[in-house]
């Protein structure tokens, strides 16, 4: 180690949190005005990327040998970003001027759908292969520092950062339409009365968001490859440091960019510890250290360190009432599982069957276990995959390092969940909205990083193999009637727990906290309790998950199973008791169905939720009763 190689760790560190910045300022400007979570924000950034490789390319070859060469090469790069912002101005107009007095859910479900289209587009005209970008004329060199070369381009990546938070301050502070956007972020309803047009407003405030996160793939495309991967690496990124910074502070994401880039700068140079006989790679941890960082700021200071506390969230409105199914809903589900349980009496026409059935059945336990936590209970998660890859880990570990049988080691599996959710759900029930949502991400990127650093536990990303089956389950169809007995059971079983007092409190703490607490409820208890049972039937599902697959490896924890999760719950309808069933089954046999039969299966996929979320907002089984629009445009919530 030595003073040269810090001091260039660090920089690289910097460099990489200007880039962040950009992206993170857009999603904290669009969420401050539009209260939208964009998923797609991501997406935007990739798009950026991709378009400056190829405008950098035209301009570079069509201005070769002049004196133009290098202005061509320096104007592709905001061109790249101004495309990306009329883009972004574009999908507000068409998709979500129209839902933007639905639930935050189903708002996040629409930029989900954009995320799997843009992503199809970026295929579609430039490949999977990566795409680099030529080197920036004037910036091609590098500067010697402390007898070390560093690359003349990060400089000025360092510089640009500081740059456009100044401009973005100015914007704000010394600009008509930054004060109407300070004012729309504080109180919509005001500003409606003022005569404001708030859908342009709203219009040019997304415009810019997207024009900041193209901005920012411009300007990384010089020093980083364009792959298809980068926008949900890049939006995960993002949500960190706007939580971590305050969400609607841009001052606050730029120094929880920085704080958070030089952390992983620090692991990096660090490298490799001993404790206890025992070598750590502190560089892997830069697999989770921003999520560590958050969950830490988060547990600390709730708002994020320059924002402001939210007050407390109105009652929740628009909810259903739950009640216990009729004797005609009930012959109805069990005519449902006839029809299930002589489905592998198909399966000599359509072998392929019994295998796509207990899909469908683990993913119905999955989305039913997410939809008792959001639904009923009231609790976001977008990091409901942890559960269900501890559960699937769990049963592994039974089965491969205890030597446990099969049917021991299922049972098992589900209760490496559960101490995961006493520890981490303690934290994550003593915030809502956002902030718990993000919080429960950030523990499942934790265990999803511990999971690739314990190799000699885990397998490392290699994974766990060998999970069979007993002998007596050696088929698929007797392992299809197996998951099919077990996700009845425990759909049975979280139907009963919705009518319980445990329920019933949780509904009670959802509608209306203050006054639960009045009479005397434990609500923090409550929701730690419908925490831990919501783990328990999802950590059920990946323990059912490892057998039908006979390997287990990290990605049974990544965001995509957190988000593939949501949208099941969103498509079969949050209001609807078989709503997660019914989404469930929709999804994935979408997902199947469409994969096979074409390259741009996202692409699909992204079109018929979009189509949903306008055409029924309410989902599958809820979607004549749109659901009821938030209090008043102007209320704030966190």
């Amino acid at each position: 180690m030595s003073f040269s190689g810090l001091l260039l760790q660090l920089l690289n560190g910097l460099a990489d949190a200007s880039a962040l910045f950009l992206v993170a300022a857009g999603l904290s400007l669009v969420f401050g005005v539009t209260r939208i979570v964009n998923f797609a924000h991501g997406s935007f950034y990739m798009l950026g990327m991709y378009l400056a490789v190829s405008l950098t390319r035209t301009a570079t070859g069509w201005s070769a040998g002049t004196p133009w060469e290098t202005a061509a090469y320096w104007l592709a790069l905001p061109l790249a970003a101004v495309v990306i912002g009329l883009l972004g101005g574009l999908l507000e107009i068409v998709v979500l001027r129209r839902i933007y007095r639905a639930p935050e859910l189903f708002q996040l479900l629409a930029t989900f759908a954009f995320v799997l289209l843009l992503g199809d587009l970026a295929l579609a005209v430039w490949g999977p292969a990566d795409q680099f970008a030529a080197r920036a004329p004037g910036l091609g060199y590098a500067v010697v520092l402390l007898g070390r070369r560093f690359p003349a381009y990060d400089l000025f990546l360092i510089l640009a950062g500081p740059a456009v938070l100044g401009l973005l301050w100015l914007l704000q502070q010394r600009t008509r339409w930054g004060m109407l956007l300070r004012a729309a972020a504080e109180n919509r309803s005001m500003l409606s009365a003022l005569g404001v047009n708030q859908a342009l407003l709203f219009t040019s405030a997304f415009m810019l968001g997207a024009f900041l996160a193209g901005l920012g793939g411009a300007l990384a495309a010089p020093r980083t490859p364009a792959t298809l991967s980068l926008d949900i690496e890049v939006i995960a990124s993002a949500f960190v440091v706007v939580v971590v910074g305050g969400l609607g502070s841009i001052p606050g994401a730029f120094l929880a960019a920085l704080l958070i880039c030089e952390i992983k700068a620090l692991c990096i140079f660090i490298g490799d510890i001993t404790i206890a006989g025992q070598v750590f790679s502190l560089s892997r941890l830069t697999l989770a250290a921003e999520f560590i960082v958050m969950a830490i700021v988060l547990i600390w200071r709730p708002w994020g360190l320059l924002g402001q506390p939210q007050p407390a969230p109105p009652p929740e409105r628009g909810a259903a009432t739950l009640r216990p199914a009729s004797p005609r809903v009930r012959l109805a589900y069990l005519f449902l599982l006839a029809i299930l349980a002589a489905l592998p009496l198909l399966a000599d026409t359509w072998p392929y069957l019994t295998i796509l059935g207990t899909d469908i059945l683990i993913a119905a336990l999955f989305a039913a276990s997410l939809h008792f936590l959001i639904g009923p209970a009231g609790m976001h998660s977008f990091g409901h995959a942890a559960w269900f890859g501890l559960g699937a880990y769990g049963a592994a570990f039974a089965a491969i390092h205890a030597g446990l049988p099969m049917e021991a080691a299922l049972l098992l599996g589900p209760l490496l969940a559960v101490l995961a959710a006493l520890l981490f759900g303690w934290f994550c029930v003593r915030l809502s909205g956002v902030y718990m949502a993000m919080l429960t991400l950030a523990c499942a990127q934790i265990i999803w990083a511990l999971a690739y650093q314990f190799e000699s536990l885990t397998g490392g990303s290699n994974g766990l193999i060998g999970l069979w089956p007993s002998p007596w389950l050696d088929t698929p169809e007797t392992y299809y009637y197996l998951s099919l007995a077990s996700c009845a059971g425990c759909v049975w079983l979280l139907r009963r727990l919705i009518f319980s007092p445990l329920g019933l409190g949780l509904r009670a703490t959802r509608d209306h906290s203050a006054r639960a607490q009045a009479l005397g409820m434990d609500t923090r208890r409550l929701q730690w309790a419908g925490f831990i049972a919501a783990a328990l039937f999802a950590g059920m599902a990946g323990s059912l998950y490892a057998f039908s697959k006979g390997s287990i490896a990290p990605d049974v924890l990544a965001v995509g199973r957190s988000v593939d999760g949501l949208v099941m719950v969103m498509l079969g309808g949050l209001n609807a008791l078989a709503g997660p069933l019914a989404g469930a089954s929709a999804y994935t046999w979408l997902h199947d169905t469409v994969a096979r039969a074409t390259e741009y299966w996202h692409a699909v996929l992204g079109l018929v939720i979009l189509l949903l979320v306008v055409l029924l907002p309410g989902g599958l089984l809820g979607g004549r009763n749109r659901p009821a629009p938030p209090p008043a445009p102007g209320a704030s919530h966190a």
